[in-house]
C-alpha cells in the first residue's frame, strides 16, 4: 500500500531511505519473500521505478480501503497479503506466519493484533470473498478498514511480533525507527 498522502511526514514516506532502499521497496521485498509475489498499490506511476508492478485504484483518495479493493480486484490471488509501505521492520517470517494462519483458520480476513489490542488492518490477509463488501463500503462512503474487519468477521492474530510493528507517520516516528536500525 503506497498511495498515502504522507501529510504528517511532510515528504513521501514510501521513498524514505531504509536499509539502503526506499522504505516501500524494503517492505515489498518482505512481502515478496512471504507471499511469492508482490504488487504496489496506489500512487500511479510514481513508484514504478521501484521495480514492482503498480496496481491502480478505482477509488483513489478513499483511503486504505481503496488499496485493499485494488489488491483484491487486480491481484489475481485467492488470498491477498496487505501491508502498509510505512511498516518499517516488518519481517517476511511474520508475514508468512500470518498468511499460513489465515489459510488454516478459514477466516475471510486475518489481521495482526498487538498485545494491547491494537488492530493492524494494513498488516492483514484478505480472502477474495471480501471484495464485494469492500466495494459496497466504498460506494456507501465508508472508508475505514477497521469497519471492514467487523463486516467480514475478521479474526485477530495475536503474535509477539505484532508489538514490534511500527508505522512511520511523522518525522519523530522516522527518527525513532532510524535510531533502532
Amino acid at each position: 500500500m503506497t498511495g498515502g498522502a504522507s501529510r504528517r511526514m511532510g515528504s513521501d514516506k514510501a521513498l524514505l531511505n531504509y536499509h539502503g532502499v526506499a522504505l516501500a521497496a524494503w517492505v515489498a521485498a518482505q512481502v515478496e519473500k512471504a507471499a511469492g509475489g508482490v504488487s504496489l498499490v496506489g500512487g500511479g506511476e510514481k513508484y514504478i521505478h521501484l521495480g514492482y508492478p503498480v496496481l491502480s485504484e478505482a477509488y483513489a483518495g478513499s483511503g486504505p480501503l481503496s488499496g485493499i479493493e485494488a489488491a483484491l480486484r487486480q491481484g489475481g490471488a485467492e488470498w491477498s497479503l496487505v501491508v502498509a509501505c510505512d511498516m518499517a521492520g516488518v519481517q517476511a517470517e511474520w508475514l508468512r506466519e500470518l498468511m499460513d494462519a489465515a489459510k488454516r483458520t478459514g477466516s475471510r480476513a486475518l489481521y495482526a493484533c498487538s498485545s494491547n489490542g491494537r488492530q493492524e488492518p494494513l498488516c492483514a490477509v484478505y480472502h477474495e470473498d471480501c471484495l464485494p463488501e469492500v466495494q459496497r463500503m466504498l460506494i456507501e462512503g465508508e472508508f475505514k478498514a477497521s469497519v471492514l474487519l467487523n463486516r467480514v468477521n475478521g479474526m485477530a492474530w495475536q503474535a509477539v511480533w505484532a508489538d514490534q510493528l511500527r508505522n512511520i507517520n511523522t518525522p519523530a516516528d522516522w527518527e525513532a525507527v532510524r535510531d533502532e536500525g
